[in-house]
C-alpha cells in the first residue's frame, strides 16, 4: 500500500508501507487528464481505437516489427508474390491480394477464405455470377469488379493464344480457352467458332443460353451466320454444367443436322466440342463426326 505524508501514519510496519513519492509519478496531479487527452487522440469519432496506420504514428528505428498494422502484412504478401511467384501462394492468398485493390484498408484474409469456402477454388470464385458474389458478406461492388476484371483478363489472354495461329494446330490452347470461358457456367450455352480458309479464328459467338441441360440450336441460323462472316469452316461448342462431357442423343442428332445444313453451302463442320468441368470431348476424336 501507499500513503502520503499528510495522511495519518498507518498502524503497520515493514517494507510494504512506503511514501507515495517513492512510487512512480502515477499519482501526480493531472495524470487522469493526460490519459483522457491521449485517449481522445488515438480514438476515432466512433470511439474505436484506430490502428497505427490511421494514427500516423512513427515507428522507432530498429523496431522488430517495422509495421504493426495490416499494411505491413500486405507488403510482405507482395514480396512473397514477387520473390516466389504465384505458385508460392495458396488460392485464398491470391484472392486476399486481389482484394487489396478493392479494399485499401482492413484485413481481406477472412473475406478471401469465405469466398473459397463458398465457391471451392480461386478459379470458381472468378467465374462466379455477379448476383451470387454480392451475397458473400464483405464483398461489395468494388470487390466484384476487381474479381471480374481479372477473370476477363484471363479469358482474353487465352483467346489471344488461339487467334495467333490456326485453331486446329493449337488444340491445347483452344481447350484452355474454352475451359476458361465455359467450364464453370451454371447453365448450358452454345457457341460457334467461325474459321477462315487457313482455319484461323474469325469470330467466337455465343448463339444461345438454355437451361442446366438444354440449349436450342437452329441449323439454318448457324449456316446463315457462317455465310455472313465469309467463314469456310466452323467448330460447334457447348458446355455441360453437370461436368460430364459425354454427349447426349440430342447432341449427336443436332450435330448431324448442322453438318448437313452447312455442307450444302460449302461450309465444313470441323468438330463439335463439349466442355465439362475441366474436360473437353471432341466428336471427331470419338468418331461421332
Amino acid at each position: 500500500m501507499w500513503w502520503r505524508k499528510e495522511w495519518p501514519k498507518p498502524k503497520a510496519g515493514g517494507a510494504a508501507w512506503q511514501p507515495a513519492e517513492a512510487r512512480s509519478s502515477l499519482f501526480v496531479p493531472g495524470f487522469a487528464e493526460a490519459v483522457s487527452r491521449a485517449a481522445e487522440r488515438i480514438t476515432g469519432s466512433d470511439g474505436v481505437i484506430e490502428p497505427p496506420a490511421r494514427r500516423n504514428l512513427a515507428v522507432p528505428a530498429g523496431a522488430v516489427f517495422p509495421s504493426e498494422g495490416p499494411h505491413g502484412h500486405r507488403e510482405r504478401m507482395r514480396d512473397r508474390l514477387l520473390d516466389r511467384g504465384p505458385d508460392g501462394l495458396a488460392d485464398y492468398e491470391l484472392l486476399e491480394m486481389l482484394l487489396f485493390f478493392a479494399q485499401p484498408k482492413g484485413d481481406t484474409k477472412p473475406v478471401a477464405k469465405r469466398l473459397i469456402n463458398r465457391f471451392g477454388s480461386y478459379a470458381n470464385t472468378l467465374a462466379a455470377p455477379v448476383p451470387v458474389l454480392v451475397e458473400v458478406p464483405g464483398i461489395g461492388r468494388h470487390s466484384v469488379a476487381a474479381l471480374k476484371l481479372v477473370h476477363a483478363a484471363a479469358v482474353r489472354l487465352a483467346r489471344a493464344e488461339v487467334i495467333d495461329g490456326p485453331v486446329l494446330n493449337n488444340w491445347d490452347r483452344l481447350t484452355d480457352y474454352l475451359n476458361a470461358v465455359m467450364a464453370r457456367e451454371k447453365v448450358e450455352q452454345f457457341r460457334i467458332l467461325f474459321l477462315d480458309t487457313k482455319n484461323r479464328l474469325i469470330a467466337d459467338e455465343l448463339q444461345g443460353r438454355g437451361t442446366i441441360n438444354h440449349t436450342p440450336v437452329y441449323p439454318r441460323e448457324v449456316a446463315k451466320r457462317a455465310l455472313e462472316l465469309n467463314a469456310t469452316a466452323i467448330i460447334l461448342v457447348h458446355n455441360h454444367p453437370s461436368g460430364d462431357p459425354c454427349p447426349s442423343r440430342q447432341d449427336i442428332e443436332v450435330t448431324r443436322e448442322v453438318k448437313y445444313a452447312t455442307a450444302t453451302l460449302g461450309v465444313m463442320l470441323h468438330d463439335h466440342i463439349i466442355v465439362g468441368n475441366g474436360r473437353c470431348l471432341s466428336f471427331r476424336d470419338e468418331g461421332l463426326l
